[in-house]
C-alpha cells in the first residue's frame, strides 16, 4: 500500500497548493472590493452572475447611454432643414452626416473591443462620453457641412462606438436569467429620447437656434462620462473550479506514475493479506511484521513474499522520483498558464460557422432597417394619404417599438422560450419580411398604419436582442462576447453605409418608393435564412470538436499499445476519455 499512499500524498499536496493559490486570489479580489467599497470604480466579485445587485445601476447607465447615443442619432432630423438652409446644401449632402456617424460607430467595433479588453469598461466608456460631448459641441461652431462630417461624423461617431458596445456587453455579464428582459427595458432609452427629448429640443431650437441647442445637447451628453464611472467590473469565480482542478490533477498524477502501478498495488495487497492470515493462525504479531517500510520480514513469510516486498520497496523509490518530476511539470504548466494573457481581440470566433452565419444575419437585416423611417412619409403621400395624416406613421412606429421591446424581454425570460431564443428571433425576422412586402401592397391610410405598427413592434424585438444574443451559447457565449460584438457590428457597418444609397438609387431608377421596401424585404429574407443556420452550425462545430478529441485519444492509446505497455483488456480505463 506504500505506493498508493505515496501517490495520494503527492496528489493531495499539489491540490492543496492549487486550492491555496485560488483562495489567495479570491481573498485578494475581495480585499480589493473591500478597500474600494465606498468608491464607484471598485470591481464586484460573485460566484455567479447576480441577476441584480449592482447590475441594476449598470442597467440605468445603459438606459442613459441609449438616450444620448441612438436616441440623439434618431432625433438629428430636427436640425436637418436648419442646416440645409444655413449652409445652402442638398438633403443628400446633409444626410451624409448621420450616415458617416453611424458607419464610424459600427466600423470601429473591433477597436472598441480591443480597448475594452486592454483598459476595461469604465475608462473606455468615459473616453467615449468625452468624445461625444466634444464632437457635438464642436458641431455647433462649424461653418460648413464638410466640417460637420469631421466633428459629428468622425469624432462623435467614434465616441458613440466606445460608449454603446462596452455598456451593453458589461450589462450582459451582470444578468443571465433576466438578461433579455433587462436589456429590452434598458434599451428603450432611444425611444424615450424620440418621445420626450426630441420635442423638447425642437422647442429649444425655435427659441435659441440650432447652434445653441446643439451646444446644450453636447453639455448634457457629458453625463455619459458619469455613466462610464458606474460600470463596475464584474469578476465571476465559479464554485466548481476547485473540483475540476482536482480531477485534472488526479488524471495527470495517475498518468505520471506509470502503467505498472496497479500491478504493484495488487502484489502489495496480496502480500499483506497473506501476512495477516499467517499472523492470525500463530496468534503472534510484532511491530516489525506490521510495517511494510521496515527492512525485516516475518519468519512466517515465505521467500516469494519477501522478494515481492523487496521489489515493491525498490519501486517506491522510483515512484518518488517520478512524482517529483510530475510536480515540476505541473508547476511549469501552471506558470505557463498564468503567464498567458487574454488576447485583445479573440479572432478564434471567425473559425466558428455559427458566428459567421449570425454576422451575415446582422449584415442583411441592417439592409431592412432604413427604408420605413426614411421613406414611409413619402410612400404614404404617393398612395394618396394627406401629409398631415402621413406624419402619424413615425409616432406609430415609435410606440409599437417600445411595446415590442418590453414584449420580447418578457417572452425570452419565460421557461418555454429560454432555450429557443434563436427560434423566437427567427419568427420575428420572418414576420418583418412579410410586413415589408405588405408596405408595397396596401394603398390606404389604415393599411399603412397597421404595417407601421407591425414593423415598429418587431423592429423593437430585433433592435434590443440582436447584440445581447451573442452572449448565448448557441452563438458565441458570454466569455467571448466582447470580441464578438466588435466584429459583429464591424460587419454590420457596411450594410449601414450602403443601405440608404442603395434605396435612393432604386427610387430614382423606378420612380417608385415601394422599390426601397422591396430591397429591404429581400435583405430581411436573406437574414432569416442565415439566422436559421446558426444553431445547426453550432451543433456541427461541437460534434466536430468532440470527434477530434476522440480521434486524438484513440491515437494516443494505439501508440501506447504499440509500444507494448499493456493490452486494452488490462487497462480499460485508458479508453474512458474516448467515450466523451
Amino acid at each position: 500500500m506504500c505506493s498508493m499512499q505515496l501517490a495520494a500524498h503527492r496528489e493531495l499536496k499539489i491540490c492543496r497548493g492549487v486550492r491555496s493559490a485560488e483562495q489567495n486570489h479570491g481573498d485578494a479580489v475581495m480585499d480589493l472590493c473591500g478597500a474600494k467599497v465606498t468608491q464607484v470604480l471598485g470591481p464586484c466579485a460573485y460566484s455567479e452572475a447576480p441577476d441584480g445587485g449592482w447590475g441594476w445601476v449598470v442597467a440605468a447607465a445603459f438606459f442613459i447611454v441609449e438616450v444620448f447615443t441612438y436616441g440623439f442619432i434618431k432625433s438629428f432630423g430636427i436640425f436637418l432643414e436648419d442646416v440645409m438652409d444655413e449652409f445652402e446644401e442638398s438633403n443628400s449632402r446633409v444626410s451624409w452626416v448621420v450616415s458617416i456617424c453611424v458607419f464610424v460607430m459600427t466600423f470601429n467595433g473591433p477597436l472598441s473591443s480591443v480597448m475594452t479588453n486592454r483598459f476595461g469598461f469604465q475608462i473606455v466608456v468615459m473616453i467615449g462620453g468625452l468624445l461625444i460631448s466634444t464632437g457635438t459641441i464642436a458641431t455647433s461652431f462649424t461653418s460648413s457641412v464638410n466640417q460637420m462630417y469631421i466633428t459629428y461624423g468622425l469624432v462623435a461617431g467614434l465616441g458613440y462606438c466606445l460608449t454603446f458596445l462596452p455598456t451593453v456587453t458589461i450589462l450582459s455579464k451582470y444578468f443571465t436569467r433576466r438578461r433579455s428582459l433587462v436589456t429590452a427595458v434598458a434599451s428603450t432609452g432611444e425611444s424615450f429620447a424620440m418621445f420626450a427629448l426630441a420635442p423638447a429640443f425642437s422647442a429649444l431650437r425655435d427659441l435659441i437656434g440650432w447652434r445653441h441647442t446643439m451646444a446644450v445637447i453636447g453639455a448634457l451628453q457629458s453625463i455619459v462620462i458619469i455613466c462610464g464611472a458606474l460600470l463596475r467590473p464584474i469578476i465571476i469565480k465559479p464554485n466548481a473550479s476547485q473540483d475540476t482542478e482536482t480531477d485534472t490533477l488526479s488524471s495527470k498524477m495517475l498518468k505520471a506514475l506509470g502503467p505498472q502501478e496497479d500491478a504493484e498495488h495488487v502484489m502489495l495487497e496480496n502480500s499483506v493479506t497473506r501476512n495477516k492470515e499467517l499472523t492470525a493462525a500463530s496468534g503472534v504479531q510484532s511491530d516489525k511484521d506490521s510495517s511494510t517500510t521496515g527492512g525485516h520480514t516475518s519468519p512466517h513469510k515465505d521467500p516469494t513474499e519477501s522478494r515481492c516486498l523487496e521489489r515493491s520497496q525498490v519501486h517506491v523509490k522510483e515512484l518518488e522520483k517520478t512524482g517529483r518530476d510530475a510536480e515540476e511539470q505541473l508547476e511549469k504548466d501552471g506558470d505557463q498558464k498564468l503567464s498567458v494573457k487574454n488576447p485583445l481581440l479573440d479572432f478564434s470566433i471567425l473559425r466558428e460557422c455559427s458566428f459567421i452565419f449570425y454576422s451575415l444575419f446582422g449584415l442583411f437585416a441592417t439592409l431592412g432597417f432604413f427604408a420605413p423611417q426614411l421613406y414611409i412619409i413619402r410612400l404614404s403621400m404617393s398612395r394618396g394619404v394627406k401629409r398631415e395624416q402621413a406624419t402619424y406613421m413615425l409616432p406609430t412606429m415609435a410606440v409599437a417599438e417600445i411595446l415590442g421591446r418590453f414584449s420580447i424581454g418578457w417572452v425570452l425570460t419565460r421557461k418555454p422560450f429560454r432555450r429557443r431564443k434563436l427560434l423566437v428571433l427567427l419568427a420575428c425576422v420572418v414576420i418583418m419580411t412579410m410586413d415589408l412586402v405588405g408596405f408595397t401592397l396596401v394603398a390606404e391610410f389604415w393599411g399603412l398604419v397597421v404595417c407601421c405598427g407591425v414593423y415598429g413592434f418587431f423592429m423593437g424585438t430585433l433592435a434590443c436582442t440582436h447584440i445581447p444574443m451573442l452572449a448565448e451559447d448557441d452563438v458565441v457565449g458570454i466569455e467571448r462576447m466582447s470580441s464578438a460584438a466588435g466584429v459583429y457590428v464591424f460587419i454590420q457597418s457596411f450594410a449601414g453605409l450602403a443601405g440608404p444609397p442603395l434605396g435612393g438609387v432604386l427610387v430614382d431608377v423606378t420612380q417608385n418608393y415601394g422599390a426601397a421596401f422591396y430591397s429591404c424585404a429581400v435583405g430581411m429574407g436573406l437574414s432569416a435564412m442565415f439566422l436559421g443556420l446558426v444553431k445547426p452550425a453550432k451543433r456541427g462545430f461541437s460534434c466536430r470538436r468532440r470527434s477530434l478529441k476522440r480521434f486524438k485519444c484513440e491515437r494516443n492509446v494505439c501508440s501506447q499499445l504499440g509500444n507494448g505497455e499493456q493490452t486494452q483488456d488490462q487497462r480499460p480505463d485508458r479508453l474512458k476519455c474516448c467515450s466523451v
